[in-house]
């Protein structure tokens, strides 16, 4: 079935006339008629009766005229949508990430970034760690956001430093800890820990975790495999986490305390070049903004 077979049987229905029809959509007669033959094999319906003075539509005709019509409407809203230039000059802008809570510090970029790039269409993808570095060697994003990686050297591109973020214990608002300003390693020792998988929290928090797990039972630790896991059950009560601010859910009422002589993870973007690219130079300019006015 195409729109040609389908323009035929709706001129034809509306003059009742294939030599009309013909006139209407400035073809032969028997171009027509071959059309609305082969739409009625294809339907296995006769959609319209003919004798040598009328034409008349059947049943099988009047089910299917408003399907041809949605069918025709439809094909003429796809062709109107690339009708002018502007519409066919999309400019695809990927963002990769390790976790989609990092995408909730986007939206007020975003937003603004598209005000100035009215073509942008963001596109966002979360991967796996090491996957998402490939799509940066290959040119699939245009950028990755996240904690800086320990060797950056392995990385496949350029590293901007968006934001310091601190570290901080997370636990219940009413635990005991959540007196205090600030603890130390001794305090932190004393409670059941919320442990996160290394490969998803900045290496500061990985090195944290492996001190802070000498010589303790396996039934003061609960394994995460993400920070918001962890945060969830830092609310349920199970224990303390460690985490760098910006991965921690803000619905959560939690508490946020300094950890003595602990600094601060640096987040940031990675990305291949900005040559040729305005609306990345400018995003990475927006969104260190928008970090920036964000509580330390």
């Amino acid at each position: 079935m195409n729109t040609f077979q389908l323009e035929c049987f709706l001129a034809v229905a509306e003059n009742l006339s294939f030599a009309r029809a013909a006139e209407q959509l400035n073809v032969t007669q028997p171009a027509v008629t071959h059309q609305i033959h082969s739409l009625e094999e294809e339907l296995g319906a006769k959609l319209l009766k003919r004798t040598t003075r009328t034409v008349e539509m059947t049943a099988a005709g009047y089910a299917f005229l408003g399907d041809a019509r949605n069918i025709i409407a439809l094909s003429i809203r796809a062709k109107k949508r690339f009708e002018t230039p502007s519409d066919r000059e999309i400019q695809p802008f990927s963002i990769g990430c390790h976790s989609d809570t990092l995408f909730f510090l986007l939206p007020a970029t975003l937003h603004r970034l598209t005000g100035l790039f009215p073509n942008l269409h963001p596109r966002l993808h979360t991967v796996p760690f090491r996957h998402l570095y490939r799509l940066l060697e290959e040119e699939e994003v245009d950028a990755i956001i996240g904690f800086r990686e320990p060797d950056t050297k392995k990385i496949p591109g350029v590293y901007k430093e968006l934001k310091k973020s601190p570290i901080v214990c997370l636990c219940q608002a009413d635990h005991p800890l959540a007196a205090w300003e600030e603890i130390d390693f001794d305090q932190l020792r004393s409670q059941r820990l919320i442990l996160s998988d290394p490969i998803t929290v900045p290496s500061e928090i990985a090195q944290l975790q492996g001190i802070l797990l000498e010589g303790r039972p396996f039934s003061d630790l609960y394994f995460c495999q993400s920070a918001e896991a962890a945060a969830v059950l830092a609310q349920s009560g199970l224990g303390v986490a460690l985490l760098p601010e910006l991965l921690i859910p803000t619905a959560l009422p939690l508490a946020r305390i300094s950890i003595k002589g602990v600094g601060a993870a640096s987040f940031g973007a990675y990305y291949k070049t900005l040559r040729g690219n305005a609306p990345l130079k400018s995003f990475l300019h927006m969104l260190q903004e928008a970090l920036q006015e964000m509580p330390a």
